[in-house]
């Protein structure tokens, strides 16, 4: 019998075997939204931070990959900008272009709601973040002295930074 013509039926394509959607976060997200969050970062955003995110006013979505929670963003529309408030790529997932990924949809969405600037803030420590930023285009604008809290009775300065869409 000819090899060629064996089969196991039929074979999932490559876009079933690696699904990945960007999806609008719920209510029901929020679990490993928060497990994601409170294992990325020394000061995470608390649950109350991501339900007040969950209203019109907000974009929060999620990245999802066969049904695993890779990474969130959360961003605020302004006149003719967004603000990026929160990014994060899960800590076992980062390295991969899932957090490049999610800059880019949030910049054509950005663009589709007619925003001409994105703009965040990142600590002024996060090298890596500072990293992946400048590589997708973004310039430092300033520095938000003591933004961030950073331990005992410190803080530490945010590097403000734009993209023009």
């Amino acid at each position: 019998m000819n090899a060629d013509k064996l089969s196991t039926g039929p074979q999932p394509s490559e876009a079933t075997r690696n699904r990945v959607t960007l999806a609008p976060m719920t209510q029901e997200d929020l679990d490993a939204v928060m497990a994601i969050e409170q294992t990325a970062y020394s000061h995470p955003w608390t649950r109350g931070n991501f339900q007040d995110s969950l209203n019109p006013l907000f974009d929060a979505l999620c990245l999802w990959l066969d049904g695993e929670l890779l990474g969130y963003f959360l961003a605020m529309r302004g006149f003719e900008e967004m603000h990026l408030l929160n990014i994060t790529v899960a800590p076992a997932r980062q390295g991969q272009g899932w957090g490049r990924m999610m800059l880019d949809a949030l910049a054509l969405m950005s663009r589709h709601a007619g925003a001409q600037w994105l703009w965040l803030e990142v600590r002024q420590s996060n090298q890596r973040a500072l990293q992946v930023y400048e590589r997708h285009g973004f310039k430092q604008v300033s520095i938000r002295k003591d933004y961030y809290p950073a331990g005992r009775q410190q803080r530490e300065h945010a590097v403000v930074m734009s993209l023009k869409l």
